[in-house]
């Protein structure tokens, strides 16, 4: 297998921690992103949505998605779940994780694509053009701020997002916050205990190194 992937793509780090948390090795192969190889013709064929990360299989098909791919590596690698055990494990999971990309993650990258100048006519990631709308990004702020609010009830009932243990709702959650508070530096706040508590003890693992 083939990990196409950007070390300046929040999503492709959401995939890197997740091999790293279970062990996984395989090729990775560097996309340039500040150069635009995400829009050539080669990329195109692997993934024609333009975007990393991206997995192309021995059969030389490709799987894009942080979702798909993450679904097919714990299907194929099942030791050491992070994506649950049990059926009540796996949609509890699952729910939390969906929340924390739509709630967190999409909130932030709304509001990087809509005010970053560098990014005029791709406020949408892909291969369309589409305008920012500044607006967007006062409405982005006020979501992030809404998700730090509801992570940190969430946070003071259970140990990790999900539950008891750790799992990929807690690498989408560590992911948007560490993007949050490199692109926009929005950080936790201080007087969220509970979330700086979880904060501290997830980011001290060895993946978080991706």
């Amino acid at each position: 297998m083939k990990l196409y992937q950007s070390n300046n793509s929040p999503n492709s780090r959401r995939v890197g921690i997740y091999l790293a948390e279970k062990g996984i090795s395989m090729t990775v192969v560097p996309v340039d992103l500040g150069a635009g190889e995400q829009f050539s013709e080669a990329y195109a064929a692997i993934n024609p949505r333009r975007v990393v990360p991206a997995l192309v299989l021995d059969d030389g098909s490709a799987i894009g998605e942080v979702p798909a791919i993450i679904r097919y590596l714990e299907e194929t690698h099942p030791d050491r779940p992070l994506l649950g055990s049990t059926p009540k494990e796996k949609a509890v999971i699952s729910m939390w994780e969906r929340r924390m990309e739509q709630e967190g993650f999409a909130a932030v990258m709304e509001t990087v694509r809509n005010g970053a100048p560098g990014l005029k006519g791709r406020a949408i990631a892909g291969p369309h053009q589409y305008d920012q709308i500044p607006e967007l990004v006062e409405r982005g702020r006020r979501r992030i701020a809404d998700f730090y609010g509801d992570l940190e009830a969430r946070l003071a009932e259970v140990p990790f997002v999900a539950g008891d243990q750790f799992s990929v709702a807690d690498i989408t959650a560590v992911v948007a916050i560490d993007f949050a508070k490199n692109a926009l530096s929005l950080e936790i706040p201080g007087e969220n205990a509970e979330s700086r508590r979880w904060y501290g003890s997830v980011t001290s693992r060895p993946s978080m190194g991706q």
